[in-house]
């Protein structure tokens, strides 16, 4: 399958991220002593698929990874990756934008 510009211009800390992931997900499994055949079908994927997901193959769909999560029972982690209350420079901006002082809100005369 050939990759595409998106895949090939992935920053080097995205990629690492992605492995690292991979590499957990293969701990995840052969912890449960669960076969690549297993968690693909339990997955709906193919062998393949799951082979490509613990190499953290950027190619392959989020939903599938989800996926793989969920079956590891590792899924709940996922609502928390962007948490905006975890998001360091969000709340920088967000503090820079509150105004200098507070006014009161002039009554209608």
């Amino acid at each position: 399958m050939k990759a595409s510009k998106a895949q090939s211009a992935l920053p080097l800390p995205v990629r690492r991220a992605l492995a690292t992931l991979g590499r957990d997900i293969s701990t995840a499994r052969r912890r449960r002593n669960m076969t690549i055949a297993t968690l693909a079908e339990r997955a709906f994927v193919g062998r393949n698929t799951v082979t490509r997901v613990e190499r953290g193959d950027a190619g392959v769909a989020l939903g599938i990874y989800a996926t793989v999560l969920f079956v590891l029972g590792l899924a709940d982690r996922l609502a928390t990756l962007a948490d905006p209350a975890t998001d360091q420079v969000g709340l920088t901006l967000a503090e820079e934008q509150l105004p200098k002082r507070a006014r009161a809100k002039a009554e209608a005369r």
